[in-house]
């Protein structure tokens, strides 16, 4: 009789926490990031990181991940706020108003998941749809360069959007974006490296010049970029002091912190890699990068 009873309470505990034909197991199951999604937002990245891109096989590429963000839809592997923003980057770098549509709705989604999710890639997404369909972009993130022509910011609506939600979604002020403009039609700071200048002699050459008045783009962003070329180069220890340049030139941008840890990381100093992930973590506390990792390595 016991057994009976025993077997009855299991099996009510079971229908009773069975909703919509799903049992306690399914309903507990825990909804993670999905890996292959990070994977292909990092390649992604990474191809546009590189030095002499070519542009036609770059697209090619990209092409074929559109494809596979499909397919993982159709699966339903597309969950999390995360995912969502992966995917959304992966259409942003498409070539009509369908793939930037969907940038758009994947980062509308992204930022109902989770409202605490970096909103510029949905400025950039809406945007370039706007742009698409010849019309205006309203946020200001999107500049093009035609053939040998100067660098310049594309047709803006300044009316749509004030500075206030242009900050909130982590875009510059129109008065930054044009300081933007004229930074991206500075001498390039790999010019110097060209011309013979090593690492050392390169930087203290940046540390005596007037880094607002020189004609060569040493901004924040210019020395980041920079950075990552010579990662991208194999030579992450040269870029280690690039990044630590970055952040004694611009002390304030939690950025340069995350970098510059990033770098350290590559090169196995995990104790210095901690010490800039908390800085930067600390000067931005919505850093969820330097907090993930963080997390990872405490």
């Amino acid at each position: 009789m016991k057994k009976i009873i025993l077997l009855s309470i299991i099996i009510g505990f079971i229908s009773c926490n069975s909703k919509n034909g799903k049992t306690t197991t399914e309903i507990q199951e825990q909804v993670v990031d999905n890996p292959e999604l990070i994977e292909i937002y990092k390649i992604d990245q990474a191809d546009r990181k590189t030095e002499n891109i070519d542009w036609n096989i770059v697209t090619k590429k990209d092409r074929l991940r559109e494809v596979r963000i499909y397919e993982l839809l159709d699966s339903n592997k597309v969950r999390t706020s995360l995912d969502y923003h992966n995917a959304a980057m992966i259409f942003q770098h498409g070539r009509d108003s369908i793939a930037f549509g969907m940038a758009v709705k994947f980062m509308r989604k992204s930022i109902e998941l989770d409202s605490t999710a970096n909103k510029w890639l949905l400025a950039a997404a809406i945007d370039r749809d706007l742009l698409s369909r010849n019309k205006p972009q309203i946020y200001g993130t999107q500049y093009w360069k035609i053939k040998n022509q100067p660098w310049e910011l594309r047709k803006i609506d300044t009316t749509k959007i004030s500075d206030v939600e242009r900050i909130e979604y982590g875009v510059e002020t129109l008065a930054q974006q044009r300081e933007k403009e004229k930074r991206l039609n500075s001498k390039k700071i790999n010019e110097l490296l060209n011309e013979g200048k090593t690492i050392d002699e390169l930087i203290h050459f940046i540390k005596t010049e007037n880094v607002k008045e020189s004609k060569y783009d040493l901004s924040e962003s210019g020395l980041n970029n920079f950075g990552y070329q010579l990662i991208s180069q194999g030579n992450e220890k040269e870029a280690s002091k690039i990044f630590k340049l970055n952040t004694e030139l611009y002390p304030n941008g939690f950025n340069t912190f995350d970098s510059y840890g990033e770098c350290l990381l590559k090169l196995g100093d995990k104790a210095n890699a901690i010490k800039a992930y908390r800085k930067s973590l600390n000067l931005n506390p919505d850093n969820k990068n330097a907090e993930k990792i963080l997390t990872e390595m405490e």
